[in-house]
């Protein structure tokens, strides 16, 4: 019976030593818990936006496969794809904002499959997918945000010029902005600062150094 109440006493010791570890660390029980669950949901997330990615790729590659015309699809079957994303969030309720990286993804990924326009349906996607949130009462600032990370890490995996996709999207999120109101317009300036900018960092990390003159 001791033995046992020793033990336990040890075994308490340990626990309030890793409980005060854990608050010196900065997060307890209820910290760890929420962490736990939110690396959890982060996963899932991921998850379901790769499977996004890849749906909206096969699909468009294979539609512009079928259609036998690639440059002159490319845009029309954007459109098609941008409808049928913002369709799904508005019948399940949410997760415009969640979705709307992975559709610009996965519609610049199948594009380029297939060697069609980029540019062009970079621009077409980002005016679609701000007048699609705008006319279902989305957060248009953060989708089109979204959207043009959407499209621009596209484009750097394919390989494809950042900085003209970049001018082409911000453009056309300020153009389709305009288009909804004046405080659209600003939400969405602001969301786009830094962008140009960001991608112009990492078009001139990409390239060679000059050499320097002896």
């Amino acid at each position: 019976m001791e033995e046992e109440v020793t033990r336990g006493k040890a075994a308490g010791k340990e626990e309030t030593a890793r409980g005060t570890e854990e608050t010196a660390k900065g997060i307890g029980k209820a910290g760890t818990t929420v962490k736990e669950g939110i690396v959890d949901s982060l996963k899932g997330i991921n998850e379901i936006e790769t499977e996004i990615v890849n749906l909206v790729r096969d699909t468009v590659s294979n539609t512009l496969q079928a259609t036998g015309s690639v440059a002159g699809e490319g845009v029309n079957v954007a459109k098609d794809v941008v409808k049928g994303a913002i369709a799904a969030a508005e019948e399940v309720g949410t997760g415009l904002t969640t979705s709307t990286k992975s559709v610009a993804k996965g519609i610049i990924m199948g594009v380029s499959d297939v060697g069609g326009d980029v540019i062009t349906v970079a621009g077409t996607t980002i005016r679609d997918t701000i007048k699609g949130a705008a006319d279902v009462g989305g957060d248009v600032a953060v989708v089109a945000r979204r959207t043009v990370d959407g499209v621009l890490e596209a484009t750097k995996e394919i390989g494809g010029n950042m900085e003209e996709v970049a001018k082409v999207v911000v453009t056309g999120a300020v153009d389709a902005a305009g288009a909804i109101g004046t405080s659209a317009i600003r939400t969405v300036k602001e969301m786009m600062v830094g962008v140009v900018e960001g991608v112009k960092d990492v078009a001139g990390a990409a390239l060679p150094k000059p050499k320097a003159q002896p």
